[in-house]
């Protein structure tokens, strides 16, 4: 139940403390939900699947047990949590008309969405780093990321994480609700609930953006920095076949890193500066961004990792043998 206020002077309904909102979907594309669930319920599946193989992999073989894999791990585990924070929901949207998101729900799931988009970002840094001393610095590999150094690193992201979006469900928390609990869209996005707000959000704005900025801006400088000095390093080497595998290696975490990054600005930017992108087209890019990565993180990082692929080869001849 929605708690309401009536205005004696006007006809405003003031939802001040919804009890849930309505999430609408795609809206303009509602006859087509079913048809539009099918490649996205596939999408979903496959992220699933394969980030699961990812997970199994590593920990049954041994010669897995090294810095790239155990990023690989948490990279597997941030992309299940991103995609299944929001693809339940979306589905039941799609299936059975079921609209109605807790506000709690809706808060949390803005917050395991934020905390772990940026939790990727992170680990995205962390696969540059290992792939920048593994080719730029080959012999120190072993003694700079230690185990020890990659627990480290993945409880740092985890904590700048935490830290860095936790403001988000606080703020929009304390804003007052008017008029409509609808939200155009499939998910509790940020700033598509706190617009729903009847007051000023410049807080909630402004940290979003400096939340983007913090995030966006050293990530991105140090996988530029890192790849600009691998590629340098790949050019260098003797061999026309020895360029052509590192390289190979190299431009597919450049490609996952750019699949995650994109649709995340073109999102973000978007819900602020984007009035004439039809709406139907922003939702679906933005869900795009939810389950393309994931997807195609196992896809890429399994079939061009050789260790990865010949393992899982050996599980299933053995199991069918």
């Amino acid at each position: 139940m929605l708690t309401l206020s009536l205005h004696p002077d006007s006809n405003t309904t003031d939802f001040t403390n919804p009890s849930y909102f309505i999430l609408l979907g795609i809206p303009g594309l509602e006859a087509a939900h079913v048809w539009i669930s099918i490649p996205f319920c596939a999408m979903y599946a496959i992220a699933v699947l394969g980030n699961f193989i990812i997970l199994l992999v590593v920990r049954v073989e041994l010669r897995l047990h090294a810095p790239m894999y155990y990023f690989l791990c948490m990279l597997a585990v941030s992309d299940l949590i991103v995609s299944t924070s929001i693809m339940p929901k979306m589905l039941s949207i799609f299936w059975f008309n079921s609209r109605e998101i807790y506000f709690s729900a809706c808060l949390t799931q803005l917050y395991f969405f934020a905390c772990f988009t940026v939790m990727e970002s992170g680990i995205l840094v962390a696969l540059a780093l290992d792939r920048y001393v593994a080719i730029c610095d080959p012999l120190r590999h072993s003694t700079i990321l230690t185990n020890s150094v990659v627990a480290k690193i993945g409880l740092a992201l985890l904590l700048r994480a935490i830290l860095l979006t936790l403001p988000l469900p606080v703020l929009a928390r304390r804003w007052p609700y008017c008029s409509t609990n609808v939200i155009a869209h499939t998910y509790c996005e940020h700033i598509a609930v706190v617009k729903l707000a009847c007051t000023d959000i410049s807080m909630s704005n402004y940290y979003g953006f400096l939340v983007l900025f913090l995030v966006s801006c050293p990530d991105v400088s140090f996988i530029t920095f890192s790849y600009f000095k691998i590629l340098r390093a790949i050019f260098s080497l003797p061999t026309k076949d020895a360029r052509r595998k590192t390289f190979g290696t190299c431009s597919s975490h450049l490609f996952v890193f750019l699949t995650f990054i994109m649709p995340a600005f073109f999102s973000f930017l978007t819900h602020r500066f984007g009035q004439n992108v039809p709406l139907h087209f922003h939702i679906i890019t933005a869900n795009m961004h939810l389950l393309v990565p994931p997807m195609l993180n196992p896809i890429i990082y399994g079939v061009r990792t050789k260790q990865i692929w010949d393992r899982l080869f050996l599980l299933f001849t053995h199991k069918s043998s």
